[in-house]
Parts: structure tokens; sequence; C-alpha cells
């Protein structure tokens, strides 16, 4: 069985060589914002999470793949983070400290995929590229701790947490160790 790929082939600007894709958001970065409630790209990437989680390959078909892998590699270090957190206000702190935290992006050596991600041609790409990405990371650390705590017993779904140990195409965005 193939692993799921993105829907959204059309999509106004790139930064590096991943597209910039509108999505639903209340956190401020280059993204546009998604006004309507149709599926958005994190929304994609939480829906095909737990299927797509186990390929060791991806092949990538579109720039929105790029996006999909990102968010797919940070799902996981979510779940890392979500497993020591016993509710949803504790989650959602620990989220957004994941979020603002500093993070590689492509062309930096500790990125992990830097075979799959071009690297920003200059520094205001750079810039670009690092308030997309946080701009990601903030909002499906949101989503992620709504799905892990979304029973009515306030406890984390085991159902999630299960995918912690996971790595999407053996890779990881946090170092050895972490």
């Amino acid at each position: 069985m193939p692993a799921y790929h993105s829907s959204f082939m059309t999509y106004d600007s790139m930064v590096g060589n991943m597209a910039v894709l509108p999505f639903k958001t209340q956190f401020r970065g280059p993204a546009p914002i998604m006004t309507s409630k149709d599926t958005d790209i994190i929304d994609e990437a939480l829906y095909y999470f737990k299927a797509n989680v186990f390929f060791r390959t991806y092949e990538i078909k579109s720039e929105a793949d790029r996006v999909l892998i990102y968010i797919t590699l940070y799902i996981t270090e979510c779940l890392k983070r979500l497993q020591k957190c016993s509710n949803k206000n504790q989650g959602l702190q620990e989220m957004y400290a994941l979020a603002i935290s500093k993070f590689d992006i492509p062309g930096e050596p500790s990125f992990p995929l830097n075979s799959v991600y071009a690297r920003p041609m200059n520094a205001n790409e750079a810039d670009a590229m690092r308030q997309y990405l946080q701009q990601l990371r903030q909002e499906t650390g949101v989503r992620v701790c709504d799905k892990v705590f979304s029973g009515d017993d306030g406890k984390p779904s085991k159902w999630w947490l299960c995918f912690s140990k996971k790595k999407f195409m053996d890779k990881s965005l946090s170092g050895p160790g972490q």
C-alpha cells in the first residue's frame, strides 16, 4: 500500500522548495489564513499521520508533500512531549514551548532531511522559512493537543500516544537521545 500524499496541488508561493499553503490559525506568520471550514494541510497531516508514520520511504509528488513530511515529523515530536503531560493545560503549555524553541531549518547541518529540502537562497528566505515553520509548529501543536486530550475524562489518549516512539522515514526532528 502506498503512502498518502497531499491533495493540495495549487499554492501561491514557495519558500525553499516547500509550498506556502493557507491554513486555519490564530498565530501570526507568513502563511495565508484560511477562513473556510475546508480541510487544510494540518488537518490532512493529522488525518494521515497514523498511516504514514509506518513508512520508511516516501515519494515526494509535490511541494505540498514536503510540508506534509515536516508536519508528520513534528507531530511525532509533539507526541513525545505530550507523554509527560497529565492534562490539556499542561499539554498546551508544553506545545507552545516546543513550537517557539530553537529549531533547525533546511540547509542547517543538523536538519535531518537536507537531501529532501532546498536550502534558503538568502537570509530573507531563511527568515521567511523559519517564520512559516514556526507558524506551522504552533498551530500543529494546538491541534495535536486537542486530539490527544479529546476525551471527557481529561486524560491523554493512549491511541495517540502509542505513536510517540514511531519514526517516520526513520528520521526525527530532535537530535539523538532527545
